[in-house]
């Protein structure tokens, strides 16, 4: 099997050693590299390169990133990836992969190579040493589009993706921004009906320290954080954001998508009052209840 780690890094150097060698412990016949760079001024790129002259699990690449954030890293990551690989996995630069996350992958993935299909699942949570904090919430939802529009259901550092979904996400990554590249993979691998395969037990370890740019989300606390957050301008700007770049190749999805997306449009524009109506005719949901409640109450306001 043939495997491409997408690595996007940015000042990175005080864990990328860990990340890095627990990639190079996947038992995988040939595991490539290409690493996405957005301007780091500390050693990142010193310890980028000592990795790429000793690197012999196939091929190690660095490339220069376009410097307009973690998004638009990943972006240039997805739009950069060779084809004739296997698996393509989104790789950030802190955490640690276990030993047997590509294995796994590929074994759940495997039998499905004639559609799109991502590998995502739970982390569990380390501090800045290493010790052990916890693990995310597992989202016990069914993964699908009428979820994906408005949640995403998994980090990026957890996602493993076949050669259909990222040849997708290349197609629909063409001069369209995005809020995350993990929640920009879930919308379009559910949107043309392919496969997500959600693994409730953990794969990697998920770093906490003070750069994180998300951090843990778990707890009750935690719920009621993101359930507040659907009411703010933050997620109104990040529900237009990804909408605004799903219409530009609506006609990728599947039909049924397609007309799900069109009646949630064409409400949203009315009224909030019609939105909210929709989202629950259609039976758009989150992975919680209360989020979903905050969701439907977000729409009603017209705030999303």
């Amino acid at each position: 099997m043939r495997c491409l780690i997408l690595l996007a890094t940015f000042n990175g150097e005080k864990y990328l050693d860990d990340q890095l060698s627990s990639c190079a412990a996947q038992g995988f016949a040939q595991v490539d590299v290409l690493a996405s760079d957005d301007g780091s001024s500390d050693r990142t790129i010193a310890v980028l390169k000592a990795w790429q002259s000793t690197w012999d699990q196939g091929n190690f690449q660095i490339i220069e990133g376009p410097r307009q954030g973690f998004s638009e890293n990943f972006r240039h990551l997805i739009l950069n990836s060779r084809e004739g690989y296997d698996y393509y996995a989104f790789c950030d630069q802190d955490d640690v992969w276990h030993v047997d996350k590509l294995t796994t992958a590929h074994a759940q993935l495997g039998a499905r190579a004639d559609e799109a299909g991502v590998y995502c699942g739970r982390t569990r949570i380390i501090d800045e040493t290493g010790n052990f904090e916890g693990y995310s919430p597992v989202m016990a939802m069914p993964p699908a589009f009428k979820n994906a529009l408005f949640q995403s259901l998994a980090g990026g550092n957890t996602m493993v993706l076949n050669a259909q979904a990222m040849s997708l996400l290349r197609r629909v990554s063409v001069d369209c921004r995005f809020v995350s590249h993990d929640w920009w993979a879930y919308i379009w691998v559910t949107g043309v009906g392919g496969k997500v395969i959600y693994d409730a037990t953990p794969k990697i370890d998920y770093r906490q320290h003070p750069e994180n740019l998300i951090g843990k989300n778990s707890g009750f606390s935690a719920r009621l954080r993101r359930a507040a957050m659907l009411l703010t301008k933050r997620y109104h700007n990040w529900i237009e954001l990804n909408l605004s770049s799903i219409k530009q190749n609506i006609d990728v999805l599947a039909p049924e998508n397609r007309a799900l997306l069109e009646e949630l449009l064409a409400s949203r524009e009315k009224s909030g009052w019609l939105f909210a109506r929709e989202l629950v005719r259609a039976q758009i949901y989150r992975q919680s209840r209360l989020g979903t409640v905050s969701l439907y109450a977000g729409a009603l306001s017209g705030r999303i």
